[in-house]
């Protein structure tokens, strides 16, 4: 069960701004591909309540083409410019280790992937890091999305699985545990069937009570709302992300990962209004 509101309310989800630098991202595919759109629209989000800029030069649904990992650096590069020489917190999400490295050596604040971080080969780098790493479960395993027909309960077992041997190597790598946050994964991330996000999204306290560790959703037009609504585009499911998101913030979600931190923002203020007017 979700928190009451005047619970949910004391601790404010910190809220991630979506830039997809992307030619075939599912839902704004090559509206900010050019490096000066990409910048206004992060400042765009940052001034509508986005705390942290997370750049995807890469997308990374099942429909999306391969992207060079230096074409991802490449169109990461000016974006992480600008945002950081104003001091804005910048993730980088990608799957691509070339691409990680880089980021690393860019400093971001956090490090996002999709796959959960599976080549060892990088973990004295992140060992050696300071920013923090959004360890996300996806059923494929590595690479985008696929969309497996797979229940509720198997996805459960398998994300259970996952994130027992995931945390236990990051930790024996020497990755301090409190720089880790959990990201389920959402949509075809889990499976192509509505009831694998919903279950998962409807019982996030179980996951912060077997892992202890702050939790990551991004459910910001997802394929799962679609089926619930019955809307098909994307741009369309601004209520049902909405729903979901503050749902999410009701159960506990430490971050919230959007394409829209305004409307985000603003039912959370409304949320906490209401709780402040039961005391």
């Amino acid at each position: 069960m979700p928190l009451a509101p005047e619970k949910a309310a004391k601790v404010r989800p910190t809220i991630f701004g979506i830039v997809n630098i992307t030619e075939d991202s599912f839902s704004d595919g090559g509206r900010y591909l050019d490096p000066a759109a990409a910048i206004e629209h992060s400042w765009r989000l940052l001034a509508e309540g986005a705390e942290v800029i997370d750049l995807g030069a890469a997308a990374s649904n099942i429909a999306a083409a391969p992207v060079d990992p230096a074409l991802e650096i490449r169109r990461l590069d000016p974006v992480i410019g600008a945002l950081e020489a104003r001091g804005a917190a910048v993730s980088v999400d990608s799957f691509q280790p070339e691409v990680q490295r880089y980021a690393l050596r860019r400093s971001v604040a956090f490090l996002n992937d999709i796959t959960g971080f599976p080549d060892p080969s990088l973990y004295p780098l992140l060992a050696a890091s300071k920013a923090r790493l959004v360890v996300m479960h996806s059923v494929q395993g590595r690479g985008r999305a696929q969309g497996a027909q797979i229940g509720a309960e198997e996805v459960w077992r398998r994300m259970t699985r996952f994130f027992d041997a995931r945390f236990a190597a990051l930790e024996e790598a020497g990755v301090a545990r409190e720089r880790m946050i959990l990201d389920p994964g959402m949509g075809f991330f889990l499976s192509a069937r509505a009831e694998a996000s919903l279950s998962v999204l409807a019982h996030l306290d179980r996951l912060k009570e077997r892992y202890r560790l702050p939790i990551l959703v991004s459910l910001s037009r997802k394929s799962f709302l679609r089926a619930v609504t019955g809307r098909e585009r994307p741009l369309a499911l601004g209520a049902a992300t909405l729903a979901a998101e503050l749902y999410a913030a009701s159960s506990g979600a430490d971050f919230i990962r959007t394409h829209d931190p305004a409307a985000l923002l603003d039912g959370l203020k409304v949320w906490e209004a209401i709780a402040a007017a039961k005391r």
